[in-house]
């Protein structure tokens, strides 16, 4: 197996050159880091990354702390920030926080003393001891999908990454109330989560852009996970007066809410109109075929991973919030007549 000796000696450098090549701890002339490299190249020399990591204080590796990994959203930001952490030579160690405070933070402390440079993490509904800890050990870390409203005082600066929220949803309410819906029912997620929050702010914009009132009999949480969902749309077919269209808040929860609808023998969109906010993989497969709002889930994850590079870089720096585009969707779920994969393509809007 080549070692450090070897390259120097091809490259016909000294060995402390080619450290500086492997860890970036020196300016290096081009030809002579390309000599180098070259020289990495043709030996295949592996470099030892736990003794790369005693002299620049790096590991090169990310935590990355997501729950539900098994769900296609999370999976996508998942592969869009394994793409980005590869690219700048960067490894991942995964761990699913379960959307539990307690458990969030254990597993976020497991992460730090696996000593990552940083930590990308989609923070639950409760996330002050996660935010307590993170700003007691100064950890680089970027939130996604879900922003922390009022970070502690002692907290690091946070970077943070997600879709808009509130447009879109607002967006598929008046879709539905543009087809003539009047009781149009939302199946909110996980009460405390800021997508939550943000998609019932969006829901209610939605009604008033409609000219609906808002009944709050026609909203209920469906915890934003699918059995939770499918109770949560039985309760809101069983009122009095009955949703005729149905917002739900993501994707597990619609799988949900299509499970209740086919417990009554109801059909979409002819006894219930419905739209719903994520689009995945085999929504255009469902019959009907999904109405959907889709998140721009791998460059969320993307973006995440710059995000935590640049605090890397600069851990001063003023904190950023990016909120990224989402496109509708159009289908037929909602009640409008069936269109072709091309006129569906040219029917794709970012919604901001």
């Amino acid at each position: 197996m080549a070692t450090m000796v070897d390259v120097a000696r091809s490259a016909g450098v000294s060995v402390a050159t080619v450290s500086h090549v492997l860890n970036d701890t020196r300016p290096v002339l081009p030809g002579t880091r390309q000599a180098v490299l070259t020289a990495i190249e043709e030996l295949g020399y592996t470099p030892n990354t736990l003794a790369r990591s005693l002299v620049t204080s790096r590991t090169r590796s990310i935590g990355l702390a997501v729950s539900a990994i098994s769900n296609p959203y999370f999976t996508e930001i998942l592969q869009g920030v394994e793409a980005g952490a590869l690219e700048h030579g960067y490894s991942l160690l995964i761990a699913d926080p379960h959307d539990d405070p307690e458990h969030e933070r254990k597993v976020v402390q497991l992460l730090h003393e696996r000593r990552v440079d940083g930590m990308i993490v989609a923070p639950s509904a409760d996330p002050d001891a996660l935010v307590s800890y993170l700003g007691r050990h100064s950890v680089p870390t970027v939130f996604l999908d879900r922003v922390v409203e009022t970070p502690s005082a002692d907290a690091p600066p946070f970077d943070q990454v997600c879709a808009e929220n509130v447009e879109p949803t607002a967006h598929l309410v008046t879709h539905l109330a543009g087809l003539g819906h009047r009781r149009i029912g939302l199946v909110a997620g996980l009460p405390g989560l800021s997508t939550t929050r943000e998609r019932i702010t969006g829901y209610r914009y939605g009604l008033a852009a409609a000219g609906l009132p808002y009944d709050e009999r026609l909203l209920a949480h469906g915890d934003s996970e699918s059995a939770a969902a499918e109770r949560a749309t039985a309760t809101l077919l069983s009122r009095a007066a009955p949703p005729t269209a149905l917002v739900t808040a993501n994707n597990a929860m619609t799988i949900g809410a299509l499970r209740a609808l086919r417990e009554r023998g109801l059909s979409t969109p002819g006894d219930l109109a419905l739209c719903c906010f994520d689009d995945f993989a085999w929504a255009d497969l469902f019959e009907p075929r999904l109405t959907a709002v889709a998140q721009p889930s791998r460059d969320i994850g993307a973006h995440a991973v710059r995000l935590l590079l640049d605090r890397l870089a600069a851990p001063d720096r003023t904190a950023r919030v990016l909120r990224l585009p989402c496109a509708f969707v159009h289908r037929t779920s909602c009640g409008c007549p069936d269109q072709s994969e091309q006129s569906e393509q040219s029917q794709k809007g970012n919604i901001s």
